[in-house]
């Protein structure tokens, strides 16, 4: 009688999975060892545990091994050819572009008042449409472009006025500081009489100075 293949199943148990991943682990690292040693191959194997705990193996470097890996599969993919599917569908999906390209530029032409004779009257009253609809949504982007640039004017003014009144009155300030400076210096000279200018003589005299008058000089044999 021949027995029917075992469905692997997951392991509902916590428990019994936590046992069962530890010694399975445990085989699968000693497998590798193993497998390097014997065969001379480069060994690379690397296990996160349900947890997210790492455990690694690596029979020379894991970094080295991984770029090796990596290098291998990107020459692969490189030297690979496409397939004649892969070409069929490559130049399907290229003559819808340029199917679709074509009709945007017949558009464009008809958008442009170019290219009309051969439309239905259908075909002109859903290009004026369209053309109603851009004008609308231009204009009201227009007038929204233009109330922030007014709001941000506005905006400004306030600033450049309270900038203003800020300078007058600090103008104003100093003004009066120096007046009261002013006023302050006169009325310390005012009685004063250890003031040099007080003392200086302004009576004017005519001819010589007193001094000389008083002086003779004798007269020679």
């Amino acid at each position: 009688m021949v027995r029917g293949k075992t469905q692997m199943r997951r392991i509902e148990n916590a428990t019994s999975r936590q046992v069962t991943f530890s010694k399975r682990r445990n085989g699968l690292l000693k497998k590798a060892f193993e497998l390097s040693v014997l065969c001379d191959a480069e060994v690379a194997l690397i296990i996160f545990s349900p947890r997210g705990k790492l455990y690694e193996f690596a029979s020379s470097s894991m970094q080295e091994t991984i770029g090796r890996y990596l290098r291998h599969t990107r020459d692969s993919r490189a030297s690979k050819q496409p397939t004649e599917e892969t070409m069929q569908q490559m130049k399907s999906e290229a003559a819808n572009m340029l199917k679709k390209i074509e009709q945007l530029e017949v558009l464009k032409r008809k958008l442009l008042g170019e290219g009309l004779g051969s439309c239905s009257i259908e075909e002109l009253q859903q290009i004026e449409q369209q053309l109603e609809k851009s004008v609308s949504n231009i204009r009201a982007r227009k007038t929204q472009v233009f109330k922030e640039k007014i709001e941000q004017l506005r905006e400004k003014e306030k600033m450049l006025a309270a900038e203003n009144l800020r300078l007058t009155e600090k103008s104003v300030m100093q003004v009066e500081t120096l007046d009261g400076s002013k006023e302050l210096g006169n009325s310390e000279n005012i009685g004063d009489d250890s003031n040099p200018v007080s003392d200086v003589e302004t009576e004017l005299f005519i001819g010589p100075p007193p001094e000389r008058r008083a002086r003779r000089f004798p007269l020679r044999p």
